[in-house]
């Protein structure tokens, strides 16, 4: 062994990766080759191993060995063909390593290479196939680029612009056609030719030329000319492969219509429309200057601008857009008196229908009505202009004549007759050009108005009737021509007969000549045995040759093929031998001899110029010959040696065409007229008589002759010895032409006399194997009609012919369809022994193979093996030993084999179970009707496969029943079917399948009586317990009453029983068929009528089958027919029926029927399975007597059985409530229905029914809406006034039933009904719905245009109705209402205009207040939001906002389900709140929305009434529902991040929104729950998610507002605790993702940003809200804060600059600053025990101090109520300075403000607080020398400020008083400012001050306002911004030591305290301490405490509760000795 083998063979044992990329190439090159083999033994393509060989390839074939490539393309190649379509997941890879080393490598790489990648567009990778290619197609190599050519164009030319997508060829081409190599160049001109094939050439035209040189352009432009006929795929992908059929096909009907066959062949044309791009007009329009022109006055002008738009529009294809405006203006243009502008406006929007199609479908109905009218103008060019138009429209897709139909109904009643002529001309067009499935919907609207026009006095609008009426009939038919003709004269009928008969004539005749043209001449060559042949798309172009790559290979094929058919010959030989009595065979024989022969036969003369050089005397001498020869009175005995002359003299190598034909001519008559024509001399002039058909001059009389031989010898013999005459001649003419006379012949003698194996084998080795097109287009055409007589098993023979000739094959099939016994022989033949060709040849000519020799022992044996494996391959080898035979096989020895096959059925291994039921399917295929004997009843096992759960496997089974019933009749099938079906094995399902194939197969007979033994299983089925089986058993039934009739099955009944019975016998009454005499006493089992089931029907409820009262068991079947005749029946029957209950609800599976339900708006009429479907249920759920009163078809009894219900209703309300929908149902069935007093009679009912349900407090379902809703809506326009009033009565009803909101979308659709009633209807009811339920509506108004489009109406009722509703909306809205309309005309807008006056003065006539007045209210609340009132509604403007709940299922439990029914939303109570927040709590989040629209309703009410009592319940539920709410925000949004609606994220922030509008009920919102909700709010506008959501912005921005509410709303103190709670770090747990790139710290660091923001928000405000705030556990969460923190980390932050400390120390700053020193009164809640001393204490007296040094602190608030003298700080206060003088200054200053006019609402309210603080100092003391008038205007201003304050409005939404006049001034001079006790340098405490008012006007430049001068804003990306830009506190960091003093101070000052309140006159006395930080521990502050003066001390009331809590709770902790331990 060498090395090298050594080495290969240790190699085989390293994995297959390893071995492919070994370094050595021979082994990679062996590894490739195992890998190729293994490929091709691999048959399953679910292989897991081809899923693991994947991958390899992208290495392989990229290998640098070439050899070791060409096997690896080898490999893949055969990987290929075994994988299937998941091998596409490879492709990209692989073609891109293709292209990339391959197709620049040797010939045979480049052709594998090929072949790979079609076998990856064969596996559906055509794009990664052409990914690669536009790759390919830029390699700089030119030699790579042609292969690429080359391979799209074999692509697509084999699989079609199906699979090979032509729009990126196209983009392509331009590239190429500027190719520096020339080889391209021609390759891209072939491959645009194969485009012109399969697209058509003008696309290829106008797509690629106009980017094309002009040399280039011309010679594709000649290339282009020759190319002729369409294409057709020959080659399909692999999924088509697994889904085509076996190759038989039923049999052609004999005048099968020509159409069919043409269309059937004609490919699928690719639309021009799709293979360009859009262009877009509007934006050049919009530069251009086509507004303002057509604006000129000059029409030329005008002309010139529409031109400019005519000339955009020309575009192929326009991209869709906004053309509303462009329309409107052509509109009015087309109007135009100046015919050129009209002209062109009119051809304008041609264009832009045939550029737009179905997107200017709106836009073409709304133009519609203009260019009909404008039909009227005479002039030619505007005539045709429109006519040009209005094709173009239909044609393009804008218009159907459905949508035109009541237009053309206006325009054939237009006054000028003109109009109506054209119309109809164009409605003639529009039917022509129309498919039939439209004019079937149609055809009787257009019927009846060609009728009446065809009584219109004008001959012109006659005629285009009649031709209307023919284009009809040509399209449907003559059936709807029927009734109406009855009513013409004779002469019309006349006339219209014969212009229907010219038009069916004209098609006839125009599609039975039209024929599909042959494919384009396509040269290539193609090897044999079906390989690959490389095609070049070069050779396209005219004048090159084919490719002869392939050439060798042919060159071998043929000689293989010429050695077989060597062999062939002579067994044919043989077999002639043996059966031929005559000698054929000619003996040799010289001219001496013929002519001694000849004798005096013929004249020496005429022999001797026979001989003559000079064609002139030859040709006197052969007519004289000609004559002689006629002139013979017994030819018999010379035919031979005639023939013998003629065939030397002169002979067949004659040149003058005159002789040859003379000579033919001879040959002719000398055939016929002999009695016996030897057929030695057919042998004799059989190759010159070949040779003479090859020439076109010749022809005519050379196949004349052969026709004559065949009449006498038979064409068996001819065809026989043509066989090696065509195949052995050199001229290809010979061949094609013989061929040619082969299709005749077989259509002038059939095929009796011809041995088809042999001529179908010639077609196949030589015909269809030519390099010359003619030849194999002849083949074809000879195969074609074979098919004729032979029928598709032909195809058998066929089926190893390359694809691209099966394609040309079955286009050939299709022209010649098998005709059967009716293709009769034209011609006779007159030989005796014909006859035994006729019996050799059978009855359809083609053999079928004994096959016995080939069951072989050992391959039965096979079929029982153990081995799996081994069963497989011996069903694989059946299947061949079948493919060998040609699908044509003789019953012989086939027993065993169906035996052997029987016991496969029961194999373990599914897989081999379905591989024997296929091969069970090819045996009944290729055996026929003989099957049915052979196969010992296998059938029965086959259909027992129908029991597999596997759908693979049961559809197998249904695809050999398919095969079985094509050989056997079904009548043979329905003994096994019947059992199969009564197997209890089977399942549902494959019972289910059964009926459905059985229904199938009846649908395709007329009559079976056999059908009726299936009766039973089928009757058994209708009470299966599967829907499906159920559903698919009736569709079966059906079909078998059918092809039985109806008395057939009545006979047969006898085998079915019991509740069966009663369906079936049901069936029967509704089919018309049942008889009342059947069989009288039968009833139904006693199980069934011991129940007293009425859900199904008792059989006793057919009058002639009951039993007598009391018997239960059945009847015996002999009774006779006397004692049960039909009244005692009845008798009997009503008394055992009025014994059960009325309506049966015990199996009523509602949720199930509602599932089943459509929910549509518009209202389409009950289809006849629908119909079935309600009679079903009917009898299922209401009693017999009742059930069949509803059911019948008189009117009367229906009335009787809704009188039933009406009796009823009080006591059966949940039973009807159960069955409503059934009932809807019926009642939308009567609506439909013409009776009126049954229609009345509903009406009645249903008013009753509604009333009832209104008291149970139901809600209708969305469910029955859908059903009820659109047929009342669309009936309520009924033409009877008093059904009008009836139905409208009920809508309002329902509306109150149902809601508001919700019925609003049926009542809009309504206005689009063709009924102008019931527009008219509709338009008031909505005027209705906007005076009485305006607030549950407000979201859906912008509908409201619909409503203002009926204002231009033509009809007066709609305008009036339309006008009246939209005053109606008027009152609602004010001018609001003008948003909602839409664009009107200016007709339109004069109208309302006046309408809207009229409104607004009748209002103010009954005082009813100004138009949108009531509306206001609604949007004061949320008018600083700038929201719109539809989110007060909770609309949030989205269509289906009903707030309403429903029965729906909230995923609760049964009990808790049934509680949470709600009756009516509008309604106030808690039931429907405490229910919506059971639906919020723990529905899922669509159905919460339904809990949310009560709340937001509730909310509504609420806020119009805060007094009442919802607003308290609300109040206690207020914080329980922001819990629900909180915790939803967190579920919604992961939902919809999940790609779900945000319709529930925007629910419940709208909800949220409602709820912190209103502050009341933000403030009994707790604090647990506040943070939980800002927690959650927060963090979602930090998600980086939610901008992607479906409407993020929207979201992002939704929570911004909520935010910024409840930083507006909830409760103060709360709000900032729990935003300095935030400011430290977040748990991670809480954030809703983690964000990938950002850290924790980060994260905390934007979260805590965002807190520090809302803060800020809060601070800003704080002036005004001190008083409103708890400043005890403000400072409280301050102090935790800080504590935690500590001083350490304080410090290290306040170096970092930290931003939650800083502001943490500036919200301390301004509560420092605004309280002064009394701020240390609310330091209750903080522990100032505490070691080490808290640091809130510390940063409090730093602020003081700082404060102080500043001049910005008095002792009780900040400058600008006080302010300090610039002495005070170092010099003390007078003694004299006392409470009452300083009182006396704050006095002067109020009355000071009073008299400035811009101050004098600020001092009224500081006034009025100082009589609430002091009411027994007297304020107008000081008023002494003020005027009389001042004083009045201050009384009057203190009344109003009293009753603001009762109102609960502050100073800020006070209105302003008016400002007294300078006169009313008092006339004392200015008064100082009061002056406030300053700290002295002894720190000396000033003993009080005056409590400060709640209100201060700040100074515009204050110092204070410099931490807040930045507004809120949003930031672009919808996130909460509020801006902080405060300069940098002095006071932000600790000075290096902190004073300790200050415990020790505050101690101190506490024993002060405790000591002043038990010497103080008052028990309460107010005191504000102060203290300053020293600079050493020594040192403490000591406090001096003075109490207020005694005149005033008694009198001073306390100045707010919370102001002095804190002090309050510490001094009564003193007084009562708890702080002694100090």
């Amino acid at each position: 062994m060498s090395e090298d083998e050594k080495l290969l063979k240790e190699a085989k044992k390293l994995p297959w990766e390893d071995r492919l990329t070994h370094k050595n190439w021979k082994v990679r090159n062996d590894a490739n080759v195992d890998l190729a083999s293994l490929c091709e033994s691999i048959s399953d393509p679910k292989d897991p191993r081809l899923r693991e060989f994947g991958p390899f390839f992208r290495k392989t074939v990229a290998d640098s060995n070439a050899p070791v490539q060409e096997k690896a393309l080898d490999a893949l190649i055969a990987y290929l063909k075994a994988a299937d379509a998941d091998a596409g997941r490879y492709a990209k890879e692989v073609c891109d390593a293709i292209v990339a080393k391959c197709l620049t490598g040797r010939p045979k790489t480049v052709e594998k290479a090929q072949i790979a990648f079609l076998l990856w567009i064969e596996l559906e990778a055509s794009e990664a196939f052409m990914d690669a290619m536009e790759k390919a197609i830029k390699n700089k190599v030119a030699k790579a680029v042609v292969p690429a050519i080359d391979v799209m164009f074999q692509a697509l030319s084999e699989f079609g612009s199906k699979i090979v997508p032509p729009k990126r060829i196209l983009k392509m081409l331009p590239e190429l056609f500027d190719h520096q190599d020339q080889n391209v160049r021609a390759s891209s001109k072939g491959l645009t030719l194969e485009l012109c094939r399969w697209i058509g050439k003008e696309p290829v035209k106008s797509i690629l030329f106009e980017k094309m040189r002009d040399t280039m352009k011309k010679e594709l432009e000649a290339e282009v000319a020759n190319v002729t006929g369409t294409a057709k795929p020959t080659r399909k992908i692999r999924s088509e492969q697994d889904k085509e059929p076996e190759p038989e096909s039923a049999p052609c009907t004999v005048g099968s219509s020509s159409v069919e066959e043409s269309t059937a062949d004609v490919p699928q044309e690719i639309d021009e429309y799709e293979l360009v791009d859009p262009v877009d007009i509007l934006t050049p329009l919009e530069k251009s200057a086509f507004w303002e022109g057509v604006k000129a006055t000059k029409w030329s002008e005008r002309k010139d601008a529409v031109a400019e738009l005519t000339k955009l529009a020309s575009t192929k294809r326009i991209a869709p857009g906004d053309f509303s405006e462009v329309c409107r203006i052509l509109k009015k243009l087309i109007t135009e008196v100046n015919i050129a502008v009209a002209v062109e406006a009119i051809q304008a929007l041609g264009n832009l229908a045939r550029g737009l199609r179905t997107h200017f479908s709106s836009n073409s109905r709304y133009l519609l009505p203009v260019l009909l009218e404008k039909l009227k103008e005479k002039k030619p060019t505007l005539s045709d202009a429109l006519m040009h138009t209005l094709q173009e429209m239909q044609k393009s897709g804008c218009l159907s004549l459905n949508d035109s139909l009541e237009d053309v109904k206006t325009a054939v009643k237009n006054k000028v007759p003109l109009v109506r002529s054209l119309t109809l001309n164009w409605v003639t067009w529009c039917i022509e050009t129309s498919n039939k499935a439209i004019m079937l919907k149609v055809h009787k609207e257009y019927v009846s108005i060609c009728m009446e026009c065809l009584n219109d006095g004008t001959p012109e609008v006659r005629d285009a009737a009649f031709s209307a009426l023919a284009a009809i009939a040509k399209m449907v038919g003559m059936r709807p021509l029927e009734k109406p003709l009855e009513k013409l004269d004779d002469i019309r009928k006349k006339k219209l007969s014969e212009l229907i008969g010219g038009v069916t004539g004209e098609n006839s005749t125009a599609s039975s000549t039209a024929a599909p043209s042959s494919g384009g001449s396509v040269p290539f060559v193609e090897a044999s045995g079906g390989a690959f042949v490389r095609r070049s798309a070069a050779s396209m172009l005219s004048g090159k040759k084919p490719d002869t790559t392939a050439l060798p290979a042919t060159k071998k094929a043929v000689s293989g093929k010429s050695a077989t058919n060597k062999k062939t010959d002579s067994g044919q030989t043989k077999v002639l031998k043996t059966t031929e009595q005559e000698d054929v065979e000619p003996s040799e024989m010289n001219l001496e001899e013929i002519e001694s022969r000849l004798g005096s036969l013929i004249q020496e003369e005429t022999i001797t110029q026979l001989k003559s050089s000079v064609w002139k005397e030859r040709l006197e001498a052969i007519l004289s010959l000609k004559e002689q020869v006629e002139s013979l009175t017994n030819l018999d005995q010379s035919v031979e040696i005639l023939i013998r002359l003629l065939c030397l003299l002169p002979g067949w190598n004659e040149k003058n065409v005159q002789v040859q034909q003379q000579v033919l001519d001879i040959m002719t008559y000398i055939t016929s007229t002999a009695s016996k024509f030897p057929k030695k001399c057919v042998v004799l002039c059989l190759l010159g008589v070949c040779e003479r058909i090859a020439d076109i001059k010749t022809r005519t009389q050379g196949m004349k002759f052969l026709t004559t031989v065949c009449e006498a010898v038979g064409p068996g013999f001819i065809f026989e010895r043509m066989y090696k005459v065509m195949k052995d001649h050199k001229n290809p003419k010979v061949l094609s032409e013989g061929l040619m006379w082969m299709v005749s012949a077989i259509d002038d003698f059939g095929i009796s006399y011809i041995k088809l194996k042999d001529l179908i084998d010639f077609c196949k080795d030589v015909g269809l194997q030519s390099s010359a097109a003619a030849t194999r287009n002849a083949t074809l055409k000879l195969i074609g009609s074979l098919h004729k007589f032979v029928g598709p098993d032909i195809k058998g023979f066929l089926s190893d012919v390359k694809p691209a000739l099966l394609s040309a094959l079955d286009a050939e099939y299709e022209k010649n369809p098998f005709e059967g016994t009716a293709a009769v022989a034209k011609k006779t033949v007159k030989a005796a022994d014909s006859t035994l060709a006729l019996a050799a040849g059978g009855s359809d000519g083609l053999p079928r193979e004994d096959i016995s020799e080939k069951i072989s022992p050992s391959l039965l044996k096979g079929l029982e093996s153990t081995d799996w494996k081994c069963r497989l391959e011996s069903i694989e080898s059946v299947n061949k030993i079948l493919e060998e035979a040609n699908k044509r096989i003789q019953p012989n020895g086939t027993g065993e084999l169906f035996g052997a096959l029987r016991s496969r059925l029961h194999d373990s291994n599914k897989n081999l179970i379905m591989a024997s039921l296929s091969t069970i399917s090819a045996l009944a295929c290729a055996m026929g009707p003989p099957v049915e004997k052979s196969s010992r009843g296998i059938l029965a096992d086959v259909l027992k496969c129908l029991s597999d759960n596997k759908k693979q496997m049961r559809e197998c089974t249904l695809s050999t029943l398919d095969s079985w019933h094509s050989a056997v009749n079904l009548d043979k099938m329905v003994p096994y079917i019947t059992a199969a079906l009564s197997d209890s094995k089977i399942g549902a399902e494959g019972r289910k399948d059964l009926f459905d194939w059985l229904s199938r197969k009846l649908v395709g007979m007329s009559d079976f009586p056999d059908a009726v033994h299936i009766l039973k299983p089928v009757a058994s089925a209708m009470m299966d317990k599967s829907a499906d089986v159920r559903k698919a058993a009736e569709a079966c039934f059906t079909e078998i009453l059918r092809v039985c009739g109806p008395e057939l099955v009545s006979k047969n009944l006898k085998d079915v029983q019991g509740s069966a019975l009663a369906i079936v016998v049901e069936r029967l009454k509704a089919y018309g068929g049942f008889h009342e005499s059947f069989e009288p006493g039968r009833s139904v089992s006693a199980s069934l009528a011991s129940k007293g089931s009425s859900k199904i029907g008792k059989p006793n409820g057919y009058g002639d089958r009951g039993s007598r009262p009391g018997n239960k068991t059945a009847a015996p079947r002999n009774v006779s027919n006397k004692l049960l005749r039909q009244d005692s029946a009845s008798a009997a029957q009503d008394i055992n029926i009025l014994s059960q209950a009325l309506i049966n609800t015990k199996d009523s599976n509602k949720d199930e029927r509602e599932r089943m339900i459509i929910r549509r708006v518009k209202f389409e009429e009950m289809r006849l399975e629908q119909i079935q479907e309600l009679e079903n249920d009917v009898m299922k759920c209401f009693r017999e007597d009742l059930h069949r009163r509803l059911l019948c078809n008189d009117f009367k009894k229906q009335m009787d059985g809704i009188e039933m219900l009406q009796k009823a209703l009080p006591s059966l309300t949940k039973e009807l409530i159960e069955v409503l929908d059934i009932l809807f149902r019926w009642f939308v069935l009567r609506f439909c229905e013409s009776n009126t007093s049954c229609l009345l009679k509903v009406l009645e009912f249903l008013a009753e029914l509604l009333e009832m349900l209104r008291n149970e407090g139901y809600t209708i379902t969305e469910s029955e809406a859908a059903i009820f809703l659109p047929c009342l809506v669309e009936k309520c326009g009924h033409n009877i006034e008093k059904v009008r009033e009836k139905m409208r009565e009920l809508l309002k009803q329902v509306i109150r039933a149902y809601s508001a909101s919700k019925t609003f979308p049926y009542v809009l659709e309504g206005l689009r009904s063709r009924n102008n009633r019931t527009r008219i209807e509709c338009a008031d009811l909505i005027g209705f719905l906007l005076d009485n339920h305006g607030n549950e509506i407000t979201g859906q108004l912008k509908s409201l245009q619909i409503v203002a489009s009926l204002t231009a109406e033509r009809d007066g009722d709609a305008r009036k109705a339309a006008l009246n509703t939209l005053a109606t909306g008027y009152k609602l809205l004010g001018d609001d209402i003008w948003r909602y309309l839409g664009r009107l005309t200016e007709a339109q807008r004069s109208m309302l205009d006046d309408r809207f006056k009229w409104k607004a003065r009748e209002m103010e006539k009954r005082r009813e207040g100004r138009p949108g007045e009531a509306r206001a209210s609604l949007k004061r609340s949320v008018r600083e939001n700038g929201s719109d009132p539809a989110e007060q509604s909770g609309d949030l403007n989205w269509p289906d906002a009903a707030p309403a709940l429903n029965r729906e299922d909230y995923g609760l439990s049964e009990s808790r389900t049934d509680r949470m029914q709600v009756s009516r939303v509008s309604s106030l109570g808690p039931t429907n709140w405490n229910e919506a927040l059971d639906t919020i709590s723990y529905g899922l989040p669509e159905q919460s929305v339904e809990g949310m629209k009560v709340v937001c309703h509730e909310l509504v009410q609420a806020t119009a009434d805060p007094d009442g009592s919802s607003m308290t319940d609300i109040l206690k539920d207020a914080d329980r529902l922001v819990t629900c709410l909180a915790n939803k925000v967190a579920k919604t949004f992961d939902i919809s991040l999940n790609g779900a609606s945000s319709r529930s994220c925007k629910y419940v922030l709208n909800t949220l929104m409602q709820i912190f509008q209103n502050k009341r009920v933000a403030n009994a919102v707790k604090e647990s729950t506040l943070d939980n909700l800002i927690t959650e709010l927060l963090l979602w506008l930090l998600d980086e998610r939610v901008p992607t959501m479906d409407d993020g912005s929207q979201l992002l921005r939704a929570l911004n507002v909520l935010m910024l509410k409840i930083l507006d709303n909830a409760e103060r103190t709360s709000s900032f605790v729990v935003l300095i709670n935030l400011l430290r770090p977040m748990d991670p747990s809480r954030w809703p993702a983690q964000v990938a790139s950002d850290s924790g710290a980060l994260r905390n660091q934007k979260f805590s940003d965002l807190v520090v923001k809302c803060l800020i928000k809060l601070t800003k405000v704080l002036q005004n809200t001190i008083y409103d705030v708890d400043l005890d556990r403000i400072l409280q969460s301050i102090h935790v804060y800080l504590q935690e923190l500590g001083m350490d980390e304080i410090r290290k932050r306040a170096g970092a600059d930290d931003k939650p400390l800083r502001m943490v120390k500036t919200v301390l700053h301004e509560l420092v600053k605004l309280r002064g020193t009394a701020i240390k009164g609310h330091l209750s809640l903080v522990p100032l025990d505490a070691q080490p001393q808290p640091i809130i204490l510390a940063y409090i007296d730093l602020n003081l101090q700082t404060l102080a040094a500043a001049r910005m602190l008095t002792p009780t608030g900040p400058v600008g109520q006080t302010h300090w003298n610039e002495s005070t700080v170092n010099n003390p206060p007078p003694a004299s300075h006392s409470s009452d003088a300083q009182l006396k200054q704050e006095l002067a200053a109020i009355y000071k403000k009073i008299g400035d006019k811009h101050t004098c609402s600020i001092g009224l309210y500081e006034l009025y607080r100082i009589t609430q603080l002091y009411p027994q100092v007297d304020i107008f003391a000081q008023l002494q020398n003020a005027s009389d008038a001042f004083r009045t205007y201050i009384r009057d201003g203190l009344a109003q400020m009293e009753k603001n304050a009762a109102a609960g409005r502050t100073p800020s939404s006070v209105p302003l008083s008016t400002p007294p006049p300078s006169a009313l001034s008092p006339k004392s001079g200015p008064l100082s400012p009061v002056n406030s006790n300053p700290l002295s340098d002894n720190k000396s405490i000033p003993n009080t001050t005056v409590e400060p008012t709640s209100f201060s006007l700040q100074p515009p430049d204050s110092e204070d306002d410099h931490h807040f001068n930045s507004p809120r804003t949003l930031s672009t990306n919808g996130q909460l911004q509020l801006h902080l830009n405060p300069e940098e506190l002095r006071n932000d960091r600790f000075p290096s030591e902190v004073p300790r003093g200050t415990l020790d101070a505050i101690r101190e000052r506490m024993k002060s305290i405790q000591i002043s309140s038990s010497i103080s006159l008052n028990p309460e006395p107010r005191s504000v301490i102060s203290s300053q930080l020293q600079g050493n521990t020594e040192n403490s502050s000591s406090m001096d405490v003075r109490g207020i003066g005694d005149s005033f001390q008694s009198s001073i009331l306390p100045m707010d509760e919370k102001a002095l809590s804190g002090l309050q709770a510490r001094m009564e902790r003193l007084k009562s000795g708890s702080f002694d331990s100090l």
